[in-house]
């Protein structure tokens, strides 16, 4: 089979979406990586396996898939002839960060309701002057989601951790375009270089530089469908030129920054 990587995203003039990607792949794998965003995911044909806080989930065509921001995940065709995905990554509007939990518990929802629902949002989306039509149904969509997740709340949140790992996911998130070197987060954040290492990637599943990238890299689709060219957008985001960026981009994403940019 000859490799098949498709790929079409715009951000709509919907409140709430973030943006929308549509892709087919045949072979292409996603590495660890995060998004700033929700990710709410169908699959119309084919499966995709990933990991998520460690554990393996699937997404079979019939479910929804729901990944929360913040937290690593890679993923992987799981049929011979890869798969076939609509995105749609919402902001906090939709989801606050107290469903980041119970999202991480369950991301995969069996819910024909819910699946319909999505559908219908992609095909609002598809069209300008139906931005009514897509706000109602992301209405309906998200008081579905928060549905499925608040019963599993507990009752009392626990406190926040503010050990090295988290700090240092601070320090990145701040110094996300300017970047930081190793030993001066160390001396930041009080700890030897390593153990900050070894806190991090314990602590979330993904290195600090895997962080990084992923972070920018989601900045810089951002700019992209703004309509920023690539070698601004390089620069914007914190690499070093549009070679570096179209590499990690690719790496996550599946398509070079041009690419990207023309399906918009």
């Amino acid at each position: 089979m000859v490799p098949r990587q498709e790929v079409s995203a715009w951000r709509p003039q919907v409140p709430g979406v973030v943006e929308v990607f549509h892709a087919h792949f045949t072979e292409y794998a996603y590495p660890m990586h995060v998004h700033d965003a929700w990710t709410l995911l169908i699959v119309d044909d084919g499966a995709v396996r990933y990991d998520l806080d460690r554990h393996e989930h699937g997404t079979p065509h019939d479910t929804v898939t729901l990944l929360p921001p913040h937290v690593p995940h890679n993923g992987s065709p799981a049929t011979p002839h890869g798969f076939r995905k609509r995105v749609i990554y919402l902001d906090a509007t939709q989801l606050d960060e107290s469903f980041i939990g119970p999202a991480v518990d369950g991301p995969d929802l069996a819910d024909p309701v819910l699946r319909t629902r999505v559908g219908q949002l992609h095909s609002a989306l598809r069209h300008p002057g139906d931005e009514l039509e897509a706000a109602s149904r992301l209405a309906l969509i998200g008081e579905r989601l928060r549905g499925h997740l608040r019963p599993r709340l507990t009752g009392e949140r626990p406190p926040p951790d503010h050990g090295v790992a988290h700090t240092l996911r601070e320090l990145l998130d701040a110094r996300l375009v300017p970047g930081i070197a190793l030993d001066e987060a160390a001396r930041l954040v009080h700890a030897h270089p390593a153990h900050l290492i070894r806190a991090f990637s314990a602590a979330f599943g993904i290195a600090p530089h895997q962080y990084l990238m992923s972070r920018r890299v989601d900045r810089a689709r951002r700019l992209l469908l703004d309509g920023h060219p690539p070698s601004e957008v390089a620069t914007a985001t914190g690499f070093y030129d549009q070679s570096h960026l179209t590499r990690h981009f690719k790496r996550l994403v599946g398509a070079t920054p041009g690419r990207y940019a023309r399906t918009a």
